[in-house]
């Protein structure tokens, strides 16, 4: 396919046509921003003990007393109620003889404490104690769907276009969003958030897409760093905000299918000439074309594209078969998502209200992507993903440091998560560059299926929680494997998309090269980590 840039240049780059594209696909991102943290809030588990029925007969210092609270397992057992009674009906003191009882389990359900929410998915279906596994499970099951989600829309998006995959995507998101709100019994939700899960990240990535193929130059650039970005995080900030005041979670779940429901009027958004284009489409994409350039009121020439005489037909397996491919599906994102994932489940471990940790650490993605968006525009892809990386790196191994209970924990969360995200923004413009025309929706779904294998696994790292500093450790060390693996992908600076396959060419690195940055990049971690901690 000839130039593709070069060809639609007489458009310009901020045109009616551009901004009116740019404002609808930003706002097509939010229904996909404001469902991410739902396995967060529909999900919480608040404090819980054993429930004492009234019809015990007990007074309210009994009832305390006979709820083992010293020990570690007292949300999942009692003292023996038929033994408790007894001594309550010979008058004795509650606090003689209890600790030497024999306990039992919670026979009669539990009580939830109702200081942040009113009902959840766990206090709903009573997913604790011997059914506590279900919890991690179903957000486990949630980000699964956005893996399978991603699989089936980037093939069917290079195939049918992007435009169909990005409503249909919406739509299904808003329906399944609905449809958990009447589910009667755990199996069903479980089953309804997956399908939930399939279309949230996939609308995403069609978004993305779309835009990064349709804008062009500067225009690109800040739509997939900083105007893209920027939409969705306002999405996500919205929900904590929305659970703040709605704290049923079936009434939650209706509230997140209005957004999808808002954006279906945006059907006004053209498909991608560039896909059509590289499909042979031709007479397409220059309709398309001409119809912007009516709208910027500029004049297009006579011919736009000039035939190609074959289009090129690749699928999935194309990524894996071609080494360059390999390299950017594989190496960046597995890591980087359980490191971006860990940090906001691992804010629970927290102390304070979750609603406005979970807001900070939401909110602080927006001078995340600011500066990334100031970085794409001058810098080399790789250094700004290295150095945004290695600074999330550095203030969460600097977690393990400090108590949890104190403010500084909270800001050295908060900057990791400025660190990783701003690494993750970066990913995101690298990987698009990276990508030809003829598979760029394939190759951007694939990564980000790989991005939901590790969220998948993210959930389970709060069981590690016992010990505070595991979960930190795995996500600094993981996010310093993604550092160190971003070694062996070309840079894309200010260069051309590639609209073929073989216009992708990985550097040349000897074992000998990567060992020795491997090891500058140690060596210069490690002294900010000792001037950090004298400052702190």
């Amino acid at each position: 396919m000839q130039d593709y840039e070069k060809s639609v240049s007489f458009l310009g780059t901020w045109g009616s046509f551009q901004r009116r594209v740019f404002f609808l696909l930003c706002l097509t991102s939010i229904p996909s921003g404001y469902n991410i943290l739902s396995p967060i809030f529909l999900m919480a588990s608040p404090l819980h003990h054993c429930h004492i029925p009234t019809h015990s007969n007990l007074s309210q210092d009994w009832i305390q007393a006979s709820i083992p609270i010293q020990l570690e397992m007292s949300s999942c057992s009692r003292y023996e109620l038929d033994l408790v009674q007894n001594l309550s009906a010979l008058g004795s003191n509650p606090e003689v003889f209890l600790s030497s009882l024999k306990q039992e389990d919670c026979k009669d359900g539990w009580t939830y404490s109702t200081e942040y929410y009113q009902s959840t998915v766990v206090t709903e279906f009573n997913l604790v104690c011997r059914d506590q596994w279900k919890q991690p499970l179903s957000s486990s099951i949630y980000f699964l769907g956005g893996l399978c989600g991603c699989f089936i829309s980037g093939q069917v998006s290079d195939r049918f276009g992007r435009k169909p995959v990005l409503f249909g995507s919406i739509t299904m998101l808003s329906i399944f969003s609905g449809a958990v709100a009447f589910a009667p019994s755990w199996p069903i939700f479980t089953v309804l958030f997956f399908m939930m899960g399939l279309c949230q990240l996939s609308s995403y990535i069609v978004v993305f897409v779309l835009g990064s193929e349709i804008l062009t130059g500067s225009t690109r650039v800040l739509f997939s760093s900083l105007g893209l970005p920027l939409s969705y995080v306002i999405g996500t900030m919205l929900l904590p905000g929305t659970t703040f005041l709605v704290r049923k979670w079936r009434h939650q779940s209706l509230i997140m299918a209005v957004p999808g429901l808002a954006c279906l009027p945006f059907w006004l958004v053209p498909e991608s000439p560039r896909w059509l284009a590289s499909c042979g489409r031709l007479q397409e994409a220059e309709l398309v074309l001409r119809s912007a350039a009516l709208e910027n009121k500029v004049e297009p020439p006579q011919v736009i594209f000039i035939p190609a005489k074959n289009t090129e037909a690749l699928s999935f397996l194309d990524l894996l078969r071609t080494k360059n491919m390999r390299y950017v599906t594989l190496i960046l994102w597995f890591f980087l998502s359980i490191s971006l994932f860990g940090v906001v489940f691992n804010i629970s471990s927290l102390y304070g209200n979750p609603f406005l940790n979970y807001f900070l650490v939401v909110a602080v993605e927006i001078p995340a992507h600011a500066v990334s968006w100031l970085m794409a525009r001058s810098c080399p892809r790789r250094v700004s993903f290295i150095s945004f990386t290695l600074l999330g790196v550095l203030s969460v191994l600097l977690i393990l440091t400090l108590d949890r209970t104190t403010g500084l924990t909270l800001f050295l969360v908060l900057l990791g998560k400025f660190g990783i995200q701003g690494g993750t923004a970066v990913s995101y413009v690298y990987t698009g560059e990276l990508s030809p025309t003829v598979i760029r929706n394939t190759e951007m779904s694939t990564c980000a299926m790989f991005s939901r294998l590790g969220s998948s696994i993210s959930p389970y790292l709060l069981q590690l929680g016992e010990a505070f500093f595991l979960p930190w450790i795995v996500v600094g060390s993981l996010s310093l494997l993604s550092v160190l693996l971003c070694v062996l992908l070309p840079e894309t600076f200010r260069k051309p998309l590639p609209d073929t396959i073989q216009q992708i060419t990985l550097p040349q690195w000897s074992v000998c090269t990567v060992v020795l940055y491997c090891l500058l990049s140690v060596q210069y971690l490690w002294p900010c980590s000792n001037i950090v901690l004298e400052l702190v």
